[in-house]
């Protein structure tokens, strides 16, 4: 009886149901999301390292005394306006969940935002040291603006005062051709159409109908930071930057400053002053074209008279024709003097020298040359004579001599090779003996190893598990199943014991009340303690 009541308490406790680690974080992650759906959580970025090689993005939110882990999706990351940097103080706005990996709960950020001005400003001083660090604000690579541009480029909202403000102080200083690409200047999508803008400005061609401005002025009434805010975005500074055209920002009143004013290569305090800048006042400069030309009339009739006058004192010092030209007749009736004597003589010398030369000419005539050529031919001839007849003599000698040394050594050679040929087939014939029991020595070793081999594949098979009472589950693709968590209720299941096989269904397991065992002695003992855990534990597939 004793024994019955201390089995008594783990009897009850298994009343209740068992769980898996994976429905349980399942639970969790429903009853969290149900409870909570999207929050908007105030914290600090930390341990931001950008976007994962996935794209998705992994960090934490972190205020003094508590952290949560955040994600951010491929997806929303590339929609973001304000993208996550370390240490920056946010507003995120997303769904909390759990991560059944790590057993720990997270948001997953949809929007996000900075937490106040004061945010905004450490951002926008933290993105203007780093975009000065890459030299995009340099002096040296700003441009000059045409003094005269033909057309003027205009990147604002269509809607608003700044493009009507603009287009009617060109027209009063100097009328020109206006090219309107309308964006949004504020809003989530507004730094990419600023970009785009200044972009496709660039992207035009050079002539045509609707050829490239000749300056670019961006801009836009004035505002809060957070209105200006799509000014100070990299991707707007960026394009800026890269732009093909002259650029002059006009961002908000003269004392707001966006990072585009930095790198622009003017800036405006007002959309007014930028059109000033771009174009001249057209009365000012004809009025100054005029006095330029009166200047320019008055100046070329001086120019003229002093030329005039130069031309004329020039003509009263030049020297009559008989004074220039009597000294070069002079040395010209001297030249020839000297000429016909220089001839003469040198026909003398030139005659001396042709008969010098045709007694050397003489000397090296062909028929001389041939006479003496063939007597030397002649002496060489007879000398060869003599030496071919010696020459013959002392090779037939030599090759009598050769021709004897040359049978004797063929008649040892024979001998050798054969003596050698005998001795390599002794060897020959000892190795196939050796050869052959060696092979029969293995043929026999591996007949042995492969009965040992067969023996060990029947005593491992999974044949003699089913002899000692196991069954062998696999489901309706004929896969082995080895896990009770991985079956379906439901499913198909065919079972292999060691007479045969039977097909079953699975269904859920039986309770403990339900489950049928072997009922208590009669005189009040429990039955085996681990016979009856395994049955408590496992239920019908039938």
């Amino acid at each position: 009886m004793a024994e019955s009541r201390a089995l008594m308490p783990e009897a009850s406790a298994t009343n209740a149901p068992e769980l898996s680690v994976s429905e349980l974080s399942n639970a969790l992650k429903r009853t969290i999301e149900d409870r909570f759906g999207f929050v908007r959580l105030r914290g600090e970025i930390s341990n931001y390292r950008g976007p994962h090689s996935s794209g998705h993005a992994y960090f934490c939110l972190k205020d003094a005394s508590a952290r949560i882990d955040a994600v951010i999706w491929k997806g929303v990351f590339s929609r973001l306006r304000v993208k996550p940097q370390e240490g920056l103080e946010v507003v995120a706005t997303g769904k909390i969940t759990t991560f059944p990996g790590k057993s720990s709960y997270q948001i997953i950020i949809e929007a996000i935002e900075p937490a106040g001005v004061g945010a905004l400003m450490a951002l926008f001083e933290e993105r203007r040291r780093t975009l000065a660090a890459e030299g995009l604000f340099d002096e040296a690579r700003k441009r000059a603006l045409p003094f005269l541009p033909l057309r003027i480029g205009v990147v604002t909202s269509p809607t608003g005062a700044v493009i009507r403000d603009i287009l009617h102080r060109i027209a009063d200083r100097f009328p020109r051709h206006v090219l309107v690409w309308p964006v949004r200047v504020q809003g989530e999508t507004s730094a990419a159409e600023i970009a785009a803008a200044i972009a496709g400005f660039s992207a035009l061609p050079s002539d045509g109908s609707l050829a490239r401005p000749d300056v670019l002025i961006v801009a836009r009434g004035g505002g809060s930071l957070e209105d200006l805010w799509s000014f100070n975005e990299e991707i707007v500074v960026r394009a800026a930057a890269a732009s093909l055209i002259p650029l002059i920002s006009a961002i908000g009143h003269e004392t707001d400053w966006t990072l585009i004013d930095h790198v622009a290569d003017l800036r405006a305090p007002t959309p007014t002053g930028a059109a000033e800048k771009a174009v001249p006042v057209r009365l000012e400069l004809i009025a100054a074209l005029a006095d330029l030309e009166r200047r320019h009339a008055g100046a070329m009739a001086r120019f003229i008279e002093r030329r005039r006058a130069e031309a004329r004192a020039l003509f009263r010092a030049l020297p009559q024709a008989e004074e220039i030209l009597a000294l070069p007749r002079q040395r010209l009736d001297h030249a020839s003097r000297r000429l016909s004597g220089a001839v003469l003589r040198t026909h003398d010398r030139q005659r001396i020298a042709l008969g010098k030369l045709s007694q050397r000419l003489a000397r090296q005539s062909p028929q001389a040359r041939l006479s003496r050529a063939g007597e030397r031919l002649s002496a060489l001839e007879q000398r060869m004579r003599r030496a071919l007849a010696t020459g013959a003599d002392r090779r037939g000698e030599r090759i009598r001599a050769l021709g004897s040394r040359l049978v004797n050594a063929r008649i040892s050679s024979v001998r050798m090779e054969q003596e050698r040929a005998a001795a390599a087939r002794r060897r020959l014939d000892a190795l196939a003996g050796r050869m052959a029991h060696a092979f029969r020595g293995g043929i026999a070793w591996r007949r042995a190893e492969l009965r040992r081999f067969d023996q060990l594949l029947v005593s491992l098979g999974y044949k003699n598990v089913l002899a000692r009472g196991f069954a062998l589950v696999r489901d309706a693709e004929n896969k082995p199943l080895r896990l009770a968590a991985g079956i379906a209720d439901g499913a198909l299941l065919d079972i292999e014991f060691a007479d045969g096989r039977k097909s079953a269904i699975a269904g859920p397991p039986q309770e403990a009340g339900q489950a049928t065992g072997p009922a208590k002695s009669s005189r009040g003992t429990a039955p085996d303690n681990k016979k009856t855990r395994k049955e408590r534990g496992q239920g019908s597939l039938f």
